[in-house]
């Protein structure tokens, strides 16, 4: 056995392809012959196409047809509703009505020989509206209760909040923000007569080839999705969005391949965002900082045809001890595009709010921020009433605090400067729920000792590839070099969406047992201990498949990943410039699979959380629902100068046997829940002013 793979932080085997750029992504694949579509997007909120003229659009040199909802075939659009999608209401019907619901929705699409006849085209496209009263700004919204009840509740809040000695009450809000990876959302659609491939920017193959399916009303087996690659993705390639259907009724259309690459632009208009949040946070405590009660009541937009929306008040219920607890969250429908799941999805937005509340509570205490929270550490989970698999937030306090130094920080704002620098210690919890769902994969092994494990997983970044490849060589007892892992293809066996940290206890799982079945079997039929000498005897492929899913262990235990994150900041006395000097984290996730990759996944959310807490924000024009930043220009996000020279990552060793089969917890959603409001707690320790609507701008602090 090759032991000891796991757990070493080896390089990217996919790494060498990503640098030279061999490595192929959705809009890079060779399709003889394919012609280029560009999307025709409504200018108006809401309201109904009165006409459209396409006629200058259609005489162009090069263009094949302008597709509007005149002339589009009916599409079938059976039910299916994916795990990632809204659970309430039904997803657009593109070009199938006249019917506008928001700025931005495609209402028609232009095909043309050239990205540059097809984009020159689009703009010829002249639509006259019907238009109709739009809501387009969520402080005007009357919040709802979804259709799913959101509201829990256990022993008497408000009661308590009356009856407590300290009390804080006070609303955050976290603006619209964007999920902007490096690679613009892209498909490729081609048909075969009633067979459809596509090779797509996708999350999730299986789900992108079902929903297809159900749109063409055709068998999901006759749609093979192809993605090996993804540059970037934070959540928007979660569920299957309109323009894949527009590129492959394109294709259908003009009788060859359609390639759509979605502008940057486009992105802003067609792939969700994180909701707009407005929260209340009421706490109350004793002087000594026994919480009493809490209060969590947050709503978020989304769209008048879609629920979408998130689990703020997850943490709350769990994180610390209190025997009242109140959380709701509720829905402002406008005529926005529906929202998705953005990295850490709910968590990361409802702990902004819970953590920056600590912090004022520990200011109105006198009490350490950190020594608030240990007072609060509850002894099992208060919400479900069981123990926690493995909770090490204790240690993770304590690690991370020693190596940044906590013991030093002077409690009172504004008292720590750099010479024009006000210097700003602070700091804030972080937890993650584990998840797990079925997949499978298939390991073969091959007569020349090497193998091939499958399975339809998909890697935005993470390190799928290599995290994949190392549990199934430690599995099969062979050197990585000997190992090949296959993804990212509808074919390969089953796999669940790559979302949610739930990758590697899933798929991994799934890798671990095939490769199992497939050692023991080699083994048998060959005779002795030696996997290669077994192969050569065998004299042909031995191949094991396995699908592995949760047990009933969340009936039993409460699973969570945790971490504790400090930061360091310092602010322009005079001109309220921000900057982010250090970041130190200490996480209790489980067993890490590869240091290395799980390291990068908590400095891409360590950055991800400075993007949240100091730049990220959609304006949104409350006239038509345009959002005038969609773009890399306006919309800023942290580049290299941003990031601090010091961002520290610490894993605690700790072993949960109870989580899944590899005693992971999964750490990329993690890394960036915490970030944001222990910036926004150590900008309050600099400067004295509280800053409760992100991002935190100089306009903000003079």
């Amino acid at each position: 056995m090759s032991v000891g793979i796991i757990g070493q932080p080896l390089s990217r085997v996919d790494g060498q392809l990503k640098v030279s750029g061999a490595a192929t992504y959705a809009a890079e694949f060779e399709v003889p012959g394919h012609a280029y579509a560009a999307v025709v997007r409504s200018t108006v909120a809401s309201g109904r196409i009165a006409a459209i003229d396409t006629a200058s659009a259609e005489r162009l040199p090069g263009v094949i047809a302008v597709l509007t909802h005149r002339n589009a075939p009916k599409l079938a659009y059976r039910e299916h509703h994916g795990f990632t999608d809204p659970a309430v209401g039904e997803r657009l019907h593109v070009l199938q009505d006249d019917r506008v619901h928001n700025q931005g929705q495609p209402i028609g699409l232009v095909l043309a020989d050239t990205l540059e006849q097809a984009t020159h085209a689009a703009t010829l496209v002249r639509v006259t509206y019907a238009t109709e009263p739009a809501i387009t700004d969520v402080s005007h919204v009357e919040a709802v209760e979804p259709t799913h009840s959101e509201t829990l509740q256990r022993g008497d809040p408000n009661s308590a909040l009356g009856d407590a000695e300290v009390t804080l009450d006070q609303a955050y809000v976290i603006p619209r923000e964007n999920h902007n990876p490096i690679e613009m959302h892209a498909t490729i659609a081609a048909w075969d007569d009633d067979q459809l491939t596509l090779w797509d920017k996708t999350q999730w193959v299986h789900n992108t080839a079902e929903e297809l399916a159900a749109v063409f009303g055709i068998p999901t087996d006759n749609v093979r999705v192809i993605s090996p690659f993804v540059g970037g993705a934070f959540g928007s390639g979660l569920r299957t969005w309109a323009h894949v259907t527009l590129a492959a009724l394109g294709a259908r259309v003009a009788a060859r391949p359609v390639k759509l690459v979605l502008s940057r632009r486009d992105m802003y208009y067609g792939v969700g965002y994180r909701p707009h949040t407005v929260q209340r946070i009421a706490l109350g405590a004793s002087r000594d900082g026994r919480l009493t009660a809490i209060v969590h009541d947050g709503y978020q937009e989304t769209s008048t045809y879609e629920e979408f929306s998130e689990t703020l008040g997850g943490p709350t219920r769990m994180l610390y001890s209190s025997p009242n607890v109140y959380t709701r969250r509720r829905l402002a429908p406008m005529n926005v595009h529906t929202p998705a799941h953005m990295r850490a999805p709910g968590q990361v937005s409802g702990v902004f709010a819970l953590e920056s509340a600590m912090d004022e509570l520990a200011t109105a205490l006198h009490i350490d921020p950190v020594e608030l929270r240990l007072r609060n550490e509850p002894q099992h989970d208060e919400s479900s009433g069981l123990p926690f698999s493995s909770r090490s937030l204790r240690e993770c306090y304590r690690t991370a605090a020693e190596r940044f130094g906590w013991s030093q920080r002077d409690p009172q704002p504004r008292s720590m400067r750099d010479g024009l620098w006000l210097i700003g210690w602070g700091m804030a919890s972080a937890t993650y729920p584990v998840h797990q769902a079925p997949a499978e994969a298939t390991a073969r092994l091959l007569p020349d000792g090497t193998a091939e494990v499958t399975s339809a997983a998909s890697d935005m970044g993470p390190g799928t590839w290599t995290s994949m490849t190392q549990v199934a060589a430690e599995t099969l007892g062979l050197p990585m070099e000997r190992v090949r892992f296959v993804l990212g293809d509808s074919r390969l066996p089953r796999a669940p969406v790559h979302g949610g940290s739930m990758t590697m206890a899933s798929v991994g799982s799934a890798v671990q047992a095939a490769s199992r079945r497939a050692r023991e079997d080699a083994l048998e039929r060959g005779g002795g201990s030696d996997l290669v000498e077994a192969l050569q005897r065998i004299d042909q492929p031995v191949e094991a498949s396995a699908e592995v899913g949760p047990g009933d262990e969340s009936q039993h235990y409460s699973m969570h990943a945790f971490g504790a994150v400090f930061v360091e900041v310092a602010v322009d006395r005079d001109l309220a410039e921000t900057r982010v000097r250090r970041i130190v984290g200490a996480y209790a996730a489980g067993r890490v699979v590869n240091p290395k990759l799980a390291r990068s996944q908590c400095i891409g959310g360590m950055i991800g959380g400075i993007g949240m807490a100091l730049m990220e924000h959609a304006a949104v024009d409350a006239r038509s629902g345009r959002v005038p930043n969609a773009n890399l220009a306006e919309y800023a996000v942290p580049v290299h100068a941003d990031c601090p020279p010091v961002m520290d990552v610490t894993f605690l060793d700790e072993h949960d046997p109870h989580v899944n089969p590899l005693g992971v917890k999964g750490i990329g959603e993690l890394a960036i829940v915490g970030v944001a409001p222990a910036i926004a707690n150590a900008v309050y320790h600099a400067t004295g002013t509280r800053v409760r609507e992100l991002p935190i701008t100089p306009d903000k602090l003079l």
